[in-house]
């Protein structure tokens, strides 16, 4: 197929070189990206898709062939919104490019088909969990008491350290097992607030607790009140700034730590069983290590952590809180650059 045969396809096609530059762009890709040949010929073609992306790190091995076709889903950005599109990057041989790279729109509805998807899988794990956590907690109770007992028959008081471990382990598994079981789809304790009242609480606390990380407020103050659930809205960005934070202490960095909190209007948004025409996005960003390539599609699954001390409940958590509000919580991720969006819709929540 010559060039001007890929003028008549109305999906966006870009011709790439073993650089991973733009060689050739069909009349789709100058309409998708608002550039024109001329702009995008030379350009490499991760610029295109934003720092969150990770196209950069995946490009030369998806070039050399080593993942066949890759495919992979992220969001573009088009002025203030953003659009959801599929990449699927094809290697060529005996070609003059090195590659072929594709970038469809995906409806709307493939989204929202994932979203709910997802709400699915958490819902049925939540209950899977919390039905054998009873199961744990009543022998649970049976080895505190029997090493309780087994202490007050000891005349060795050096042993009472053992049986003191036992105690104490009892009693952290107890805490895991009461926050699995603890019922949290109550109704909702709705309140009227500005979301900068809880970024605010939010923003003290964590500046308190960690006090090496740089902490950037980028607030939008045209952001309208809402009416929400406080309290499980504050526990839920709590969890993702300090989430954050703790990734960038337990890393070895080598500039500043910095997590900034940043408030935005968005428009079009899809969430977890709709799309919302105006929502509230509250984005936290940091430049640590990122999300472990094994971890991004399960992070928000109950007991699922990166971290060792990690339980694995608190995005678990999160996501909960907020799809209990009609909203979703979305991530994008590499080195030096991670972002959670907790985003919630204005006409659901108002």
């Amino acid at each position: 197929m010559d060039t001007a045969s890929y003028d008549l396809l109305s999906t966006a096609v870009l011709m790439l070189d073993t650089e991973g530059s733009i060689r050739h762009a069909n009349t789709a890709a100058e309409e998708l990206f608002g550039l024109s040949r001329r702009l995008l010929s030379g350009r490499p073609v991760h610029e295109l898709f934003g720092a969150d992306s990770g196209l950069a790190e995946r490009l030369p091995d998806a070039l050399g062939g080593k993942f066949g076709i890759l495919r992979q889903d992220l969001r573009i950005q088009r002025g203030v919104d953003h659009m959801a599109v599929g990449l699927a990057l094809v290697p060529l041989h005996r070609q003059p490019w090195a590659a072929l790279l594709e970038v469809r729109v995906l409806e709307h509805h493939l989204l929202l088909d994932r979203h709910r998807q997802l709400s699915k899988e958490l819902k049925n794990q939540r209950e899977s969990l919390r039905n054998l956590a009873h199961e744990v907690k009543n022998p649970l109770g049976g080895i505190r008491g029997a090493a309780q007992l087994l202490e007050s028959e000891l005349d060795d008081s050096d042993l009472h350290e053992y049986t003191q471990v036992i105690i104490a382990e009892a009693d952290r598994l107890a805490a895991l097992v009461d926050r699995l079981i603890a019922p949290q789809g109550g109704p909702l304790q709705k309140t009227r607030f500005n979301i900068h009242e809880l970024c605010e609480r939010v923003y003290t606390l964590v500046s308190i607790e960690f006090p090496g990380i740089d902490m950037v407020r980028d607030y939008d103050a045209s952001v309208p009140d809402i009416s929400g659930d406080f309290s499980r809205l504050l526990q839920a960005l709590l969890n993702i700034v300090r989430n954050a934070a703790q990734a960038l202490t337990e890393a070895r960095m080598e500039s500043t730590p910095r997590l900034v909190l940043r408030t935005r209007i968005g428009r079009q948004l899809l969430l977890a069983e709709h799309q919302a025409k105006l929502g509230i996005v509250v984005s936290v960003i940091d430049n640590g290590p990122g999300v472990p390539d094994d971890l991004r599609d399960k992070i928000f699954h109950p007991l699922v952590t990166g971290r060792a001390s990690g339980t694995g409940l608190g995005l678990s958590l999160v996501q909960e809180f907020v799809q209990q509000h009609g909203g979703i919580v979305e991530f994008d991720s590499r080195p030096l650059h991670t972002e959670f969006r907790m985003i919630l819709p204005l006409e659901q929540i108002g």
